[in-house]
């Protein structure tokens, strides 16, 4: 049975089409080993208005719904999931300036950003505050028309890349409840006083992370996103948004982990055939597909209650944790079924595995998604 309508079917392939012909894998290949952001891909996707999907029609967006938006990340996952940050995390920002800016800040940042003129990265955590992100220390303080900035930031994909704007949660009344105390502000990558440098990582080579080093930036007063004090709204109103964007690539990534593996196993021949006829890997592919398969229909099901509005953390919860431990599985699989050709970067697999070792790490780790789950069951067994 298949669950999408003709037109989310052609948007689906019409994705699918830019991946293979217009990116293509063997750039993905290229920017992951050289360690280089992807800026022609990503100018590449903004030239067809990737950017604009979710954005609102009255803001010059496509007003696309979080459905379309999941099909999209699937297929920009296909050859890595780290190509698919350098979309999924920009426009996490892009929605709260929808949501939580000013008019100022709408019109000097959306069109900007849909054109792929600039774009955004998120700076949430720190050395001491990763799942518990409310531990901010970073600090920021009124001086006249402006904030000071003072602290490190870590984990901070795309920071370092040309012309970002920053997201960056700060502490702004050190003497209020641990929630309440934090702002948001935009703070542009460029600005004196900020030392961004690019983490030598397993995974995200790409789009690279980073640690910021702040020492008394300053940056006007209108940078404020929504009102001082609301950074923790801010902050935890797109982790939804975030966490479905991320199980769809995860998903995109998965399948061609599989995909690839199987044609391997019809060409690989040993002992006189196909590596393929041996009951072991048939059986191996099989519990691959059905894992990707089960994952892809727990993001379908998140992003449809997301798209109508429905309480679903729960859902949203599950389809990451699931999503993000295929990712791992298949491709761990993928690893075996190749041999020793999977530890060869032309091979891929030995991206994917990388990313898959993230998946479970960044976007909220598997624990903080089994906590959620957790708690949405209490929540319902409350209400019966």
């Amino acid at each position: 049975m298949n669950f999408l309508d003709e037109s989310q079917i052609m948007w689906r392939d019409s994705v699918d089409r830019m991946m293979t012909d217009t990116i293509t894998r063997e750039y993905i290949r290229q920017c992951d080993q050289g360690r280089e952001y992807p800026y022609d891909g990503y100018a590449k996707l903004a030239a067809a208005d990737y950017m604009r999907l979710l954005i609102p029609e009255e803001n010059g967006g496509h007003g696309g719904t979080i459905f379309d938006y999941a099909l999209m990340c699937e297929g920009l996952g296909k050859y890595g999931f780290d190509f698919a940050t350098c979309v999924l995390v920009p426009t996490f920002t892009a929605m709260n300036i929808v949501k939580f800016g000013s008019e100022d800040q709408q019109a000097r940042y959306l069109e900007a950003f849909m054109s792929g003129r600039i774009r955004f990265s998120i700076s949430i955590s720190e050395p001491s505050a990763g799942s518990d992100a409310a531990s901010t220390r970073t600090r920021a303080w009124r001086d006249g028309d402006h904030y000071v900035i003072k602290g490190q930031k870590l984990w901070c994909s795309g920071a370092a890349a040309r012309d970002v704007v920053i997201a960056m949660l700060v502490r702004t009344d050190p003497d209020a409840p641990k929630h309440k105390g934090l702002s948001v502000l935009l703070v542009p990558n460029d600005t004196p006083g900020l030392e961004i440098r690019r983490l030598p990582t397993l995974s995200r080579r790409a789009t690279g992370t980073t640690e910021i080093f702040i020492d008394e930036a300053r940056v006007p007063v209108s940078q404020l996103l929504g009102r001082e004090g609301q950074g923790w709204e801010i902050i935890t109103d797109h982790l939804e948004l975030e966490r479905i964007a991320v199980a769809a690539a995860y998903v995109g990534n998965a399948q061609t982990a599989v995909s690839d593996a199987l044609v391997y196993a019809h060409e690989r021949v040993q002992f006189d055939r196909p590596i393929f006829d041996f009951q072991v890997i048939k059986h191996m592919l099989a519990d691959m597909q059905t894992h990707v398969d089960a994952a892809r229909l727990l993001v379908y099901r998140a992003a449809e209650l997301a798209s109508r509005h429905q309480p679903c953390s729960g859902e949203v919860a599950m389809a990451k944790l699931f999503a993000s431990e295929t990712l791992q599985t298949v491709s761990r699989n993928g690893m075996q079924i190749l041999g020793g050709h999977s530890m060869l970067p032309e091979a891929d697999m030995e991206r994917y595995f990388r990313e898959g070792m993230q998946s479970t790490i960044g976007g909220g780790t598997s624990q903080i998604q089994r906590s959620i789950i957790a708690k949405s069951m209490t929540a319902k067994v409350a209400r019966s």
